[in-house]
């Protein structure tokens, strides 16, 4: 007999709800838009939780699992690779810093008092995002299509552009681990704390291998076009 979608999943549905939303990132935006408490609810096993707000468990499972990081694969062809870079980082960048943005103010408005709050992170992540917005912009209408298209005697000069950008991404990076002491909690650190410096984590994580495909694998290709 074949296993149910529920017993595919991997083991969220007794797991305290909190705990979740801590560990993934993402999980809080979606379990904000099942109305799945995971503040002052957080000890409760998902499949309770789930049940109480009349949510599919299996479906909610599935959406959990699609959450868990994969590890990228870079594609060689050109146009599959910023295919890639389209898909796998400026998408994800664009849906992922507002949550981060959010949960950055929760605990600075929350934990104001407490001095390992990182005051600041969220006017820091609001620039990040604004940054990166016009960054992956000029990418997207100028950049790649110039690439797509085989490249330019000029296209020197914005891939030149996009590296001093990077460096600038780079620095921010660099003022987030400031800010969170390397991304590392406190021990009081709340839920909602928990799941912006998971996230961040992976933002940092992504950002990084976002500039290196960039930097050393896409840009090098076109450097004597």
């Amino acid at each position: 007999m074949s296993a149910s979608p529920a017993a595919a999943a991997p083991g969220f549905a007794d797991q305290p709800i909190g705990s979740i939303a801590a560990a993934l990132p993402g999980a809080t935006a979606l379990f904000r838009r099942h109305k799945l408490d995971f503040c002052c609810g957080g000890a409760t096993r998902l499949a309770d939780a789930a049940a109480a707000r009349g949510v599919g468990l299996a479906d909610l499972e599935r959406e959990l699992a699609a959450l868990q990081p994969q590890a990228p694969v870079a594609p060689e062809e050109t146009d599959a690779l910023i295919d890639h870079i389209l898909d796998r980082y400026h998408a994800v960048h664009r849906a992922e810093l507002p949550e981060l943005i959010r949960l950055a103010r929760r605990v600075e408005a929350v934990h104001r008092d407490d001095p390992a709050a990182p005051a600041g992170l969220a006017e820091l992540l609001e620039t990040i995002e604004a940054e990166l917005v016009e960054h992956q912009a000029k990418e997207e209408q100028v950049l790649f299509p110039l690439m797509r298209a085989g490249g330019h005697p000029m296209i020197v000069h914005p891939i030149a552009r996009m590296r001093d950008e990077h460096e600038a991404h780079g620095a921010n990076l660099a003022e987030i681990l400031v800010l969170t002491n390397d991304i590392t909690l406190p021990p009081e650190a709340c839920n909602s704390w928990r799941a912006l410096y998971a996230g961040l984590a992976k933002f940092a994580e992504d950002l990084t291998e976002h500039v290196h495909l960039e930097n050393n694998v896409l840009f090098p290709r076109f450097a004597d076009v």
